[in-house]
């Protein structure tokens, strides 16, 4: 019954690895979908989302049995409620991956207001929050988890950057640029959210391996 237990654990960490790839390929694929205004890219992220749905409900799943059928103590409980979690911490930012997309819809077939730097950094900032935040959950790392925490500021930092240069460089200074500039402001904002969510996801993990509370407490990450 034990090999049996063990064996599922390891199904679901390869489930939530599985769903983690997905979140980071949406995430990709939808910033390059924005930077190249690509309204057939952008499309193929909003349509993909369904896979990511789907899983979603097959871990969830997955984790009610193995309380309902294992009744797990301590650490193996905390494992589990864990991956609840962040199991819907990843969908969510699928679907911020999908508000990305429709973003890029919004410009697709209109003028470039200006190639896209900053804006893509945000988004492999994101990628690679949520990249690490996962590993941190299937090693256990709790420094990996601790230092997706404190990547935070960057990104907040990058989005503020953003924000100041479409409000100020474009929008205020031409109104007819709003339409294009609105959506890349959106953006940033969708992919800053993608990042906030890793946070969750790693502070999460970091009590699930010391018991130790992060989320509004700071001075714990020290």
């Amino acid at each position: 019954m034990e090999r049996h237990f063990d064996e599922e654990l390891r199904q679901l960490k390869s489930q939530l690895l599985k769903m983690a790839e997905m979140a980071q390929a949406a995430i990709t694929q939808a910033v390059e979908a924005l930077k190249n205004r690509d309204k057939d890219a952008a499309q193929r992220v909003i349509d993909s989302d369904v896979g990511m749905d789907s899983l979603e409900l097959v871990i969830d799943d997955k984790c009610l049995d193995l309380i309902a059928l294992h009744q797990p103590m301590a650490g193996d409980l905390r494992f589990i409620t864990t991956a609840i979690k962040l199991n819907a911490e990843l969908e969510r930012i699928g679907d911020l991956a999908v508000d990305v997309a429709q973003r890029a819809l919004e410009i697709s077939g209109k003028p470039e207001l200006k190639p896209l730097v900053d804006i893509p950094r945000l988004g492999e900032m994101a990628k690679s929050m949520t990249g690490k935040a996962i590993e941190a959950f299937i090693k256990g790392d709790t420094a990996l988890a601790k230092a997706v925490v404190l990547s935070d500021a960057e990104a907040d930092d990058l989005k503020r950057a953003v924000e100041k240069e479409l409000i100020y460089d474009y929008m205020m200074k031409e109104a007819a640029t709003a339409d294009r500039a609105v959506p890349l402001l959106l953006a940033a904002r969708h992919l800053e959210r993608v990042c906030d969510h890793a946070v969750s996801m790693a502070e999460d993990i970091i009590y699930m391996v010391s018991a130790v509370v992060v989320r509004h407490h700071p001075e714990e990450l020290k």
